[in-house]
């Protein structure tokens, strides 16, 4: 494969890694067409675990959960996956309309994990774990490949089944967002916007006080978060969410969290991510630029063909290996699709007996394994403890 030269390893600056922790390369270019970076801690030959991250993030985001887990056992690897990172094989800086979406269809993304999981030298993966959008990725592994994924613990963003072929059409939750007063709109939809990018690159208040603002608003630091459920698919239902879920249709991303950050102390956020930890962020960021990842939003978005086409082929299907929810319970995300969380228990969702429970992390808001990693390695290591 050939690497562009201003992005290979070679040309990159060693990450700040706590002790047990190394980085390194899994090359799948001839099978998924990624050459992998990886973090990895424990033994090879040790029961595997993959840690799949969410966006805005990257595999260090797992920096304080891989050592005690390998402790325990386990061969560790969180990758940056596709569109992310130092991961390469993915076209970096691509143009919005020069995208191939089928590159970030669901089926695709786990396409990369089976050729990681085989890359890596094993050909089944004790429990897969992923975070925000990390979250999709590990149920929907779980799902399509039980025999290869033994079991799955979602953080943050709870497992939805695939939709059915005869289920209703869903409202345009956009157009109903755009009647309210003031207009709103859906981040995810924005996140799928041809602006957004743009916006996410070139913040005017500076990418390390954006991104520190943005952690920062959705983080148990931010007192305005206290999370419920919401009852349906409604825009008025919808409207009760913070900004940077449900914006003000005037505002990019950059302004949601500029003005939402009037008077608060950005200091607060450094106990769980360090200024180091966040230069970590930044840098990778102005490397890559957010388009590549911000294609995790506009080929999953349900608006998008190529989506809505690729998950009609799991309608019915369930996931059938032993599951799990942890999450800050000052997180949104537990709530964002409303009836997600309640269909675990559902076993036209989870097959019966399958579902360990949800937790809910005091002091945690989005970022649950950064903000207290200790309570998450404990569920962890219980669900584990489970199988």
């Amino acid at each position: 494969m050939n690497k562009d030269p201003g992005l290979s390893d070679e040309a990159l600056p060693a990450l700040p890694l706590p002790e047990g922790i190394t980085s390194d390369f899994i090359d799948c270019s001839s099978s998924c067409g990624l050459d992998f970076h990886v973090l990895k801690a424990g033994e090879p030959g040790n029961p595997l675990i993959l840690f799949c991250h969410g966006f805005p993030e990257l595999a260090y985001s797992w920096r304080k959960i891989l050592p005690k887990i390998a402790a325990a056992g386990y061969y560790c690897v969180a990758p940056d996956q596709r569109g992310y990172g130092r991961t390469l094989g993915w076209p970096h800086h691509q143009p919005f309309g020069e995208v191939e979406l089928n590159d970030f269809t669901m089926t695709n993304l786990v396409r990369d994990l089976v050729c990681l999981v085989y890359g890596l030298g094993y050909t089944t993966v004790s429990s897969i774990i992923g975070h925000d959008f990390g979250a999709v990725s590990s149920a929907m592994a779980a799902l399509m490949r039980p025999d290869m994924f033994r079991s799955t613990v979602q953080m943050s963003h709870p497992h939805h089944p695939p939709p059915h072929p005869t289920a209703p059409k869903k409202i345009d939750i956009q157009a109903e967002l755009a009647k309210l007063d003031p207009p709103r709109k859906h981040y995810k939809w924005y996140n799928s916007s041809s602006h957004a990018a743009q916006d996410w690159d070139n913040p005017p208040q500076g990418l390390e006080k954006f991104l520190r603002g943005y952690f920062h608003l959705k983080s148990a630091d931010w007192d305005k978060n206290d999370p419920r459920p919401l009852k349906k698919w409604d825009a008025k239902e919808l409207e009760v969410m913070p900004e940077y879920y449900i914006m003000r249709d005037e505002h990019s991303m950059p302004g949601t969290v500029f003005s939402n950050m009037r008077d608060e102390d950005l200091s607060k956020t450094e106990r769980w991510l360090s200024k180091e930890d966040l230069r970590v962020y930044c840098d990778e960021w102005a490397r890559t630029g957010f388009q590549g990842a911000l294609n995790w939003y506009r080929a999953q978005t349900a608006s998008t063909p190529q989506s809505a086409r690729d998950m009609l082929l799991f309608a019915g299907r369930k996931i059938e290996v032993p599951c799990a929810f942890i999450s800050g319970e000052k997180d949104w995300g537990n709530y964002q699709q409303p009836g997600a969380l309640e269909a675990y228990t559902d076993p036209s969702s989870v097959k019966t007996f399958y579902f360990r429970g949800a937790r809910f992390i005091e002091g945690a808001g989005h970022w649950v394994q950064q903000e207290q990693p200790d309570a998450v390695i404990k569920e962890i290591l219980a669900f584990l403890g489970t199988l």
